[in-house]
């Protein structure tokens, strides 16, 4: 949630950050609530101390000055219930305007509003080169008897697939894989839970803007989590954290649910855009002045886990009118998919400043006693499904086998070093 403080104090910046995100009139939409916010709540102080002073001065008076008393009292009253009322209203318009307003994306993000405007920062590794047609993760799934997608929807529905045999130990390998560099650079692995209250869910910015892509409870009113990045932001909900403590490192493993809303028809068919899938996710909690340092470690990491699986990918700063409303800016890690012929989104990691940290209150005690709200960062550390289908597209065969990467043998049953077809 933005500072209406700030907001106030130095609008133009925030005017200009949110045009970029097609909100130009969002800032003077909050200038003018907060004004009459501000102009009520003032009024109504001065009314509630007047009609204390009379009721407290009538019972002193006599005569014509109780009777006068008594009326001013009464005025008093009238006046608020009219006003009251009024100011309520204004400050619920003013906080969902807030929840509903987008972070301010950070001056280097670029321009432009969908996925072709993101500006490529980097490659590494090629493509790989086949001396036959590549086949796509589903096809060699069901070759090689480890991915059901028909009985996946049989039982649950589409995007729903079932995972089999050794890719499972490939699963549990990925995730060993990501969990042991994490750890080794000081990140606390945590199993979250994955059903969460509305509060948490509001506090990362998730409620109430994308709200049609959530499960939820209907008797308890609890969120399935669409990624393990809510409950670890949640973990520190209300809290002070001493300055000294910072940052703040988490890996967290969960498995994940999306609804995929407005997806119809949109990469239907095998598990690269399913409603439920597994990650390890990776959370920050750091000084201001830390974040953006803290984002291109986070990246970094990524980049080690990509390129340990001798994967081909690609780095992209996403554009400032497609980023998600928490975050001021966004790296996506786009692997090549030879079964699709492109690159496409295999992690994302997004500085959200203090986005978040507001909604959730969750703020940094500095050496001088002073306290402010602190940054929070996520980054994805493994998105196992979409990795598996980066696997198994990239190091394939021509007879349907695929290789598995070197540095997931340490994490394997002896002798596990290809998928094979079924015989």
């Amino acid at each position: 949630m933005l500072d209406v403080r700030a907001i106030r104090e130095d609008p133009e910046p925030f005017r200009r950050g949110l045009a970029r995100r097609g909100l130009g009139e969002a800032v003077d939409e909050i200038l003018a609530l907060d004004e009459r916010r501000r102009s009520l709540t003032a009024r109504v102080e001065e009314l509630r101390a007047e009609r204390n002073r009379a009721s407290k001065a009538i019972g002193r008076a006599e005569g014509e000055e109780r009777q006068a008393l008594i009326a001013r009292a009464a005025e008093c009253s009238a006046e608020l219930e009219r006003l009251e009322p009024e100011l309520e209203a204004v400050e619920r318009e003013l906080a969902d305007l807030l929840a509903r307003t987008p972070n301010v994306p950070h001056e280097s993000a670029p321009d432009g509003f969908t996925e072709e405007d993101a500006v490529e920062v980097r490659r590494r590794g090629e493509p790989p080169t086949f001396d036959f047609p590549p086949r796509d993760h589903e096809e060699l799934g069901a070759l090689l008897g480890v991915l059901d997608v028909e009985r996946g929807a049989r039982t649950s529905g589409s995007r729903f697939v079932y995972l089999l045999g050794d890719l499972v130990l490939v699963q549990w390998a990925l995730v060993r894989h990501a969990l042991d560099i994490l750890v080794g650079k000081g990140f606390t692995p945590v199993i979250p839970p994955v059903l969460v209250r509305e509060e948490a869910m509001f506090g990362t910015g998730f409620l109430p803007t994308d709200e049609a892509n959530l499960y939820v409870t209907t008797e308890d009113r609890l969120y399935l989590v669409g990624t393990s990045e809510v409950p670890l932001a949640a973990y520190r909900m209300g809290e002070i954290i001493d300055e000294a403590d910072l940052p703040q490192r988490y890996a967290g493993y969960s498995t994940c649910f999306r609804r995929e809303a407005g997806s119809y028809g949109k990469d239907l068919g095998g598990m690269f855009r399913v409603h439920q899938f597994d990650k390890v996710e990776m959370f920050s909690f750091t000084r201001p002045e830390d974040s953006y340092d803290e984002h291109e470690f986070l990246v970094s990491i990524e980049e080690e886990i990509i390129g340990n699986l001798e994967l081909p990918y690609r780095v992209v700063n996403i554009a400032a009118g497609d980023l998600g409303g928490s975050a001021a800016k966004k790296y996506d890690i786009e692997a090549w998919l030879p079964g699709q012929g492109r690159y496409r989104e295999l992690t994302s990691c997004s500085n959200c400043t203090d986005y978040q940290a507001r909604r959730l209150q969750t703020r940094v005690r500095r050496a001088d006693g002073t306290i402010e709200v602190l940054h929070t960062l996520n980054g994805t550390a493994t998105a196992i499904g979409r990795t598996l289908i980066a696997i198994l597209e990239n190091h394939q065969r021509a007879d349907g086998s695929v290789a598995l990467p070197a540095a997931l043998h340490p994490y394997l049953p002896e002798g596990l070093r290809e998928l094979r077809p079924r015989t």
